[in-house]
């Protein structure tokens, strides 16, 4: 994963973009990682993960105390 401060990416954005397509890019302010920029098709491959797990959580069955579900 790239590393990049958050001056270099507002400066050098096309450039950034182009890198985030091939691989994350972490972008730092202030020496910490605040965000991670990544391709489209990264960032849904990610969701479509998320949703299932979220399906899968949600059609678990739920315990119920005193008549109402917790």
């Amino acid at each position: 994963m790239k590393t990049i401060s958050a001056r270099e990416a507002k400066n050098a954005f096309g450039l950034m973009i182009d890198n985030a397509r091939a691989e994350p890019v972490l972008i730092e302010k202030h020496g910490r990682g605040v965000v991670v920029v990544v391709a489209v098709e990264e960032f849904e491959r990610l969701s479509v993960g998320q949703t299932q797990d979220r399906v899968q959580h949600d059609s678990m069955p739920t315990a119920k105390v005193g008549g109402e579900k917790k």
